[in-house]
């Protein structure tokens, strides 16, 4: 007995056997099958959400420093608070808090 006699007629059809073959390949056996491509647009989305966060750190970074190189007495305050500056007549003493 012959597979494709049992088949139904519309399934015996050369055009739609080809188009069943042509979309197995499509969806499960090629590089690109849905199954990447879904994983590939979840990590794009994941990307831009990234790349706005980022953008947004830009921008706050790009305002802090422009209101540190505006005002003389910000930047000090942020260079003692930061970077532990001093002045030679002056002594820097760290406090660390410990959580209770």
């Amino acid at each position: 007995m012959n597979i494709l006699s049992k088949l139904p007629p519309f399934f015996r059809n050369f055009y739609v056997l080809t188009l069943l073959g042509f979309l197995l390949w499509m969806f499960l056996l090629d590089s690109n099958d849905i199954i990447s491509q879904v994983k590939l647009r979840n990590k794009l989305s994941n990307l831009q959400a990234e790349k706005e966060y980022y953008l947004e750190k830009i921008e706050e970074v790009r305002k802090d420093r422009e209101e540190l190189m505006s005002n003389k007495e910000l930047l000090e305050k942020f260079a003692r608070e930061k970077y532990l500056m001093r002045k030679k007549s002056e002594d820097v003493y760290i406090i660390i808090e410990e959580d209770e």
